[in-house]
């Protein structure tokens, strides 16, 4: 695995600094490039960078603009983006190089959330994560791989019971991709917690560190033969505990950090607002995804002064996005 060069690490940094991001925003298949072309457009966006499923690039714009954003699902600050990590039979080094990947660079991690907090309005809310909640960065490697070690020895010999039982734990992975990130942490809470109670420590989470947070993992290809996003989830969840002293909340967090592995890219990133930009606070009955309406509407090429008839409107959808985009008239009908 090749970590980012420095010169891409010190230009990140310069450009948070300056009040600039990276952002990268899902979006439903198919809609990719209308996603695209909107943040050139509506944000003044560089370094545009389309793949299956999520637009990246980089703006200058304020959280009311992005909140603008009408082709995309989710929006999220960007934290890492690489290659594939490498996948191979030995599921304890799997998680190390993981979580190395997550954790790596303390410093850079606590200047994205600073971005974060600013962003997202938090500043005052939460003691500073970069000074009361911070934990020593350096850690002895040896002492990391041997909890790493210890821990999936202990899953290791549960999975090996029997044949059935490894065959339940791909079908749970396959499954864990269609379950909301809500269904996912109640299920992963109580493993979350386990491995302090079994080693008998006390718990790092505790009620001087303030700033909560949750780990949603999505688990796709080759990485999800060997590792579910539950071991996953669990082990950079613990990880970051050690790291900078943040409790874990898997119900209302202050922060989730969102990681994706498939065989295209591995991500890392922080939504910036909890509710998805698809949600419309306009649209009282869902009908049509939103996302694809404002797509459809776009497509019509409205002008100025316009009249938009949608003869078989069912909820109106279409037309609200058009009303609500381009102010013009529109009518429709069952």
């Amino acid at each position: 695995r090749q970590a980012p060069g420095p010169a891409l690490r010190a230009a990140g940094r310069t450009k948070m600094a300056a009040g600039g991001g990276r952002y990268f925003c899902t979006a439903g298949r198919g809609l990719e490039p209308f996603l695209a072309r909107e943040v050139r457009e509506r944000l003044s966006a560089t370094e545009v960078d389309c793949i299956s499923g999520k637009v990246f690039f980089s703006t200058e714009a304020e959280p009311s603009e992005l909140r603008r954003l009408r082709a995309g699902e989710r929006l999220f600050l960007l934290l890492k983006k690489h290659t594939p990590l490498a996948v191979s039979g030995n599921k304890g080094k799997m998680l190390h190089d993981i979580k190395c990947f997550v954790i790596e660079e303390p410093e850079y991690w606590l200047d994205v959330v600073s971005v974060w907090r600013n962003l997202h309005g938090c500043e005052g809310k939460k003691e500073d994560v970069s000074q009361a909640n911070r934990l020593p960065l350096k850690r002895k490697a040896e002492e990391e791989t041997t909890t790493v070690t210890k821990r999936q020895e202990t899953e290791q010999a549960r999975e090996t019971l029997s044949e059935e039982c490894q065959v339940e734990a791909g079908e749970r992975c396959v499954e864990s991709e269609r379950k909301s990130d809500q269904d996912y942490w109640t299920e992963s809470k109580a493993s979350l917690e386990e491995p302090s109670r079994i080693r008998g420590e006390k718990p790092i989470a505790n009620e001087q560190c303030s700033f909560s947070f949750r780990v949603s993992c999505r688990c796709s290809g080759a990485m999800a033969k060997v590792l579910t996003s539950q071991e996953i989830g669990r082990a950079v969840g613990i990880a970051l505990m050690k790291q900078f002293g943040w409790r874990a909340d898997l119900r209302d967090p202050d922060l989730e950090i969102f990681i994706h592995l498939n065989d295209i890219h591995s991500v890392v990133g922080i939504p910036l607002f909890r509710l998805p930009l698809a949600n419309r606070e306009y649209i009282k009955t869902a009908g049509l995804r939103s996302t694809v309406a404002w797509a459809m509407a776009s497509l019509a090429g409205i002008s100025v002064s316009a009249c938009v008839l949608d003869p078989m409107c069912g909820l109106g959808t279409i037309l609200l996005e058009a009303a609500k985009e381009w102010p013009v008239s529109v009518r429709g009908g069952t």
